[in-house]
């Protein structure tokens, strides 16, 4: 492949599935067939990535009939990242972040995947409020523990990512990293009542935000803040340095305004 999105974080329900979804169906529509865009779901207690039917996600069960974590059914994901044509995305769930993060370092896949020729690419999720300290915690065994890119997205949902009045811009974690971490996507926390209830009916339906805008389960104001949504995700996606943003791949496809 030519790029492989991980999204990873340790802590649960901080919005991983949501952000995995929006990288893929930012991808697909960036992409315009010019590659396939491949997307995998890890996570083995939130199959929420693998619902959306129009992603096709191919399910990577690592769990065994015991109910155990076997981390060496990993190979088969990182064996289609290299070996596959085109875009790789997962959705890799709280339960299974310390054991890929250990599989990774163990077996060195960062470097087999850039010797591959495959760019490398974690997404990691920071949320505000009371996650905030576990959020910071696995972004710094991210960044501490895998020599790869960083896209780091702060989810405003249970409050502002900042802390004592600081902003992320000002956190250790950043100035220490700043040299990897490639972008920073913002979501921010909307009207409970409207956006907020448009998005639970959009997740409760598996509709990527491009299926709920044209999906006739949702009227007209639900569709334009859907669209909102779409607008303001989609155009920090596209400032992001990755492979269908460069300028030759950028004209073969165009984000629906």
């Amino acid at each position: 492949m030519k790029e492989a999105h991980l999204v990873v974080q340790g802590k649960g329900g901080v919005g991983k599935s949501f952000s995995a979804m929006i990288v893929a169906n930012y991808m697909k529509e960036a992409a315009a067939e010019a590659v396939p865009v491949h997307c995998y779901d890890t996570d083995p207690v939130n199959r929420t990535f693998s619902r959306h039917k129009i992603l096709n996600a191919d399910v990577i069960n690592i769990m065994t009939e015991h109910n155990t974590i076997d981390s060496a059914r990993f190979d088969r994901l990182i064996e289609e990242l290299v070996e596959k044509d085109g875009i790789g995305i997962v959705d890799n769930g709280a339960a299974t972040f310390v054991p890929l993060m250990a599989y990774m370092t163990e077996n060195r896949v960062p470097e087999l995947l850039q010797e591959s020729g495959v760019r490398l690419i974690l997404h990691v999720l920071m949320n505000g409020g009371q996650a905030f300290f576990d959020c910071a915690d696995g972004l710094e065994k991210v960044l501490a523990s895998m020599p790869a890119e960083v896209v780091v997205w702060l989810n405003d949902h249970n409050g502002k990512v900042e802390y004592k009045g600081k902003q992320f811009t000002d956190f250790q974690v950043y100035k220490n990293h700043r040299d990897r971490i490639i972008g920073i996507i913002h979501i921010e926390n909307r009207n409970p009542d409207t956006y907020g209830k448009d998005l639970e009916n959009m997740t409760s339906l598996s509709l990527t935000l491009s299926e709920a805008i044209e999906s006739d389960a949702f009227t007209l104001m639900p569709r334009q803040r859907l669209k909102n949504i779409k607008r303001d995700l989609f155009s920090q996606l596209e400032k992001l340095p990755i492979w269908v943003n460069t300028p030759s791949e950028k004209s073969k496809g165009k984000v629906d305004e």
